[in-house]
């Protein structure tokens, strides 16, 4: 676990210092244009399966400015949960089993972003935003030397409020949003039901 996690940051690192440096010495991406890069934190709320908070996530968005304050553009993030289980029996098949579980919640949403946006050109640029879309979950159980599992495909809306700080005359800036989301995902892995996925969460990241 402890390697998986440098592994993990090391990524991270390399892909926000390699986006910095491609970047125009500027503090946005050009008169019209913005993006974000951001590491995120995630608490999933009931959904019965992996219920445990966790900083294994990223989001990445990036969009136009159609008129002075409104943008428009497209999203992409994942995140995985992760929640032990202590030994249990349960049915499977004809049949019982004794063990206990580790549970994996992978989602990846894509799709469409809006947002409104506030001093554009100032220091301080808070914003509303709605991102609506596509979400690909993976749902596994690791039990012994199994593994039980679903993919699953649903619809993804998720409302965010920021802010956007640039405290340097060039380079890029500081990025802070709050966030919840829903996915109409649904699944049954072993005597597990998952009907829709509900998150809240922040993330902290780089603005251009």
């Amino acid at each position: 676990m402890k390697t998986r996690k440098n592994i993990y940051f090391k990524v991270m690192a390399l892909a926000v210092i390699a986006i910095a440096f491609a970047m125009p010495a500027k503090a946005q991406l050009s008169d019209n244009g913005y993006a974000n890069i951001d590491w995120q934190f995630n608490v999933p709320l009931s959904n019965n399966f992996a219920d445990k908070a966790s900083g294994w996530g990223m989001n990445f968005e990036g969009g136009y400015f159609v008129t002075p304050n409104l943008g428009l553009g497209l999203f992409l993030n994942y995140h995985s949960n992760h929640e032990y289980f202590p030994r249990e029996t349960f049915k499977l098949g004809a049949g019982d089993v004794t063990t206990d579980q580790q549970h994996t919640m992978f989602q990846l949403p894509f799709g469409a972003a809006a947002r409104y946006q506030w001093n554009r050109g100032g220091m301080v640029q808070p914003y509303v935003s709605a991102k609506l879309g596509a979400e690909y979950a993976k749902i596994r159980s690791n039990f012994n030397m199994l593994e039980a599992r679903e993919n699953c495909w649903g619809f993804y809306a998720s409302p965010e409020v920021g802010i956007n700080v640039f405290p340097w005359a060039y380079g890029p800036g500081l990025h802070f949003a709050l966030y919840y989301s829903y996915g109409t995902n649904k699944a049954d892995v072993l005597h597990y039901s998952v009907d829709g996925l509900n998150n809240f969460g922040f993330r902290v990241g780089l603005s251009f």
